[in-house]
């Protein structure tokens, strides 16, 4: 086995046919097809499954295929490290971020490293938290801040911070009276809600609070797009349930909005860090870790990231991630 064949195998599995492989390759279809039956000999496993309708990957295959996509990442970045003419700190880094967290951390990250760090290339990922899970779990991402602790029981997990979710509404909405600092879970209920949809994990933390009060959560528009919702709420057309992190989602004074606290109601998400395990992580990405939390201590302190704030306590040691009840 050499490292060319899992780039072939990574590839055909990615394309989903030898046929696409072979362009993308620039490799004859047979030739791609040797290269791959002469692989599966020496694992001693079928890694593919091929039909008319193109390829299917095993189990054994896709086992293979996540082994074989950090490899070659890891490859990927020592070559570079070796063609530099003055040795310094380099490489690429996959960090998965949520929108909200995104508006408050991705920039001064970005800023920090790159004063600090320019050799090393941050490849950020935004998107929400069911689908940044799963391209943790299967290792397409070195780093991510997601929100449970149990999202990835194979790699390393910490809690980062910890944030309140607040009624969020434009500054001069008449929904709620200008005097009002906090309203009830009764009272959040009664307004307008523009949430996201039912399977998103801000969505079901909120209906898990509702719920304990024997109360229903109703929205008169469900949307997915952070920027999108916050248009709309900024147009009048309700209120919605958000960490403070959300009214920097249009680029505009943070002053045009007011956040509402809930009270009688524990509407806080833990923020966790997730790296992948020691043993795979590389030099680079496991600095890129260390910057991070200092970029997050340095906001939180100084107050730039509000309505947060961070763990009392460590986290566990660099370890698995721990079973607990669901943070979704």
């Amino acid at each position: 086995m050499d490292m060319r064949q899992l780039r072939y195998f990574v590839q055909i599995v990615e394309s989903g046919s030898l046929a696409k492989a072979s362009r993308q390759l620039f490799i004859a279809q047979p030739a791609l097809s040797q290269q791959m039956t002469r692989l599966e000999d020496e694992v001693g496993k079928p890694l593919l499954v091929r039909s008319s309708k193109g390829v299917t990957v095993t189990d054994n295959g896709d086992a293979l295929y996540h082994h074989a996509k950090f490899m070659l990442r890891q490859l990927d970045q020592a070559i570079s490290v070796a063609r530099q003419e003055h040795a310094t700190i380099s490489g690429r880094v996959a960090l998965g971020l949520a929108p909200t967290t995104v508006c408050q951390l991705g920039l001064p990250l970005m800023r920090h490293l790159r004063a600090k760090y320019p050799g090393i290339v941050l490849n950020v990922i935004e998107g929400l938290s069911g689908h940044l899970e799963q391209m943790t779990r299967v290792g397409q991402l070195d780093l991510a801040v997601l929100f449970s602790q149990n999202a990835a029981s194979e790699l390393s997990v910490e809690p980062l911070l910890e944030e309140e979710l607040f009624v969020i509404l434009p500054e001069e909405s008449k929904l709620v009276a200008r005097h009002r600092r906090e309203l009830t879970l009764h009272e959040v209920i009664a307004l307008p809600l523009i949430l996201p949809s039912p399977g998103h994990g801000l969505r079901r933390r909120i209906s898990v609070e509702f719920e304990r009060m024997n109360l229903s959560v109703d929205a008169v528009a469900e949307i997915d797009s952070l920027p999108l919702l916050m248009h709309a709420v900024a147009e009048g057309m309700g209120a919605t349930i958000k960490p403070m992190a959300a009214v920097h989602a249009l680029g505009a004074s943070p002053q045009r909005w007011r956040c509402l606290r809930i009270a009688g109601a524990d509407m806080k998400r833990v923020n966790y860090l997730y790296s992948l395990p020691p043993e795979k992580l590389s030099p680079c990405a496991a600095l890129v870790r260390d910057e991070l939390k200092l970029v997050v201590k340095q906001l939180v302190d100084s107050g730039t990231w509000q309505g947060v704030e961070r763990p009392a306590s460590a986290a566990p040691e660099a370890g698995k991630a721990q079973p607990a009840e669901a943070q979704l």
